[in-house]
């Protein structure tokens, strides 16, 4: 499904050029297996955000529906004391991932409460142990939040970016502070919490 030539390909060229910043490499790579260029990355983003800028442009979950057609799953999902919605898409770059969007409750017009990658149900993350571990893009939030308790939330720097602070051991066993950051809630850098430079993911000793 697509509108105006719109689809699955163009909106995981929005994701990639979110992520371009932190991992161009990858990006690139990614690009590639799309068959695409990054002047066509750079002009799908261009579109989506005139797309959802249109008045006539479908709003919340539907604006998703529209270029990725019916979800493959929705599921009840509770927040604190809200009953939310969690609609969920494949996307052919990362098979063992979904792309989430939370809603909430109905009665108030089932807003978009948060959009990323998530983990797929039944599939099994990846063993986290250390910093060596997180290589970019092997993993997202959860999965970082859930293996190195407690993981504190921290807002990123732009709506599609997200942060956590954690504890965990480095190559040689000491353990430290890390901030790890995010994009669409897939993993891209790890950095020592006080905001040194010369940390990424995956590559501290």
């Amino acid at each position: 499904m697509a509108i105006n030539g719109f689809g699955v390909t163009e909106f995981q060229l929005v994701l990639l050029r979110r992520m371009a910043d932190y991992q161009p490499g990858l990006v690139e790579e990614a690009v590639r297996r799309l068959g695409a260029t990054r002047s066509s990355m750079r002009e799908a983003n261009k579109r989506w955000q005139a797309m959802v800028r249109a008045p006539r442009f479908p709003r919340g979950a539907a604006r998703f529906t529209a270029v990725l057609g019916p979800a493959g799953a929705s599921v009840p999902r509770r927040i604190g004391d809200l009953a939310c919605t969690a609609r969920q898409w494949e996307l052919p770059l990362w098979p063992e991932l979904r792309f989430e969007v939370l809603l909430g409750p109905a009665e108030i017009g089932s807003p978009v409460l948060n959009e990323w990658l998530v983990r797929a149900a039944g599939v099994p993350p990846p063993v986290l142990r250390t910093l060596a571990d997180l290589r970019p893009w092997s993993c997202v939030v959860g999965d970082v939040g859930a293996a190195f308790p407690p993981a504190v939330p921290r807002e990123g720097s732009a709506p599609t970016r997200f942060r956590l602070d954690f504890g965990a051991p480095d190559g040689a066993g000491r353990v430290g502070r890390w901030t790890a950051d995010f994009t669409w809630g897939l993993l891209q850098e790890v950095r020592p919490a006080d905001g040194t430079p010369g940390h990424a993911a995956g590559g501290a000793e």
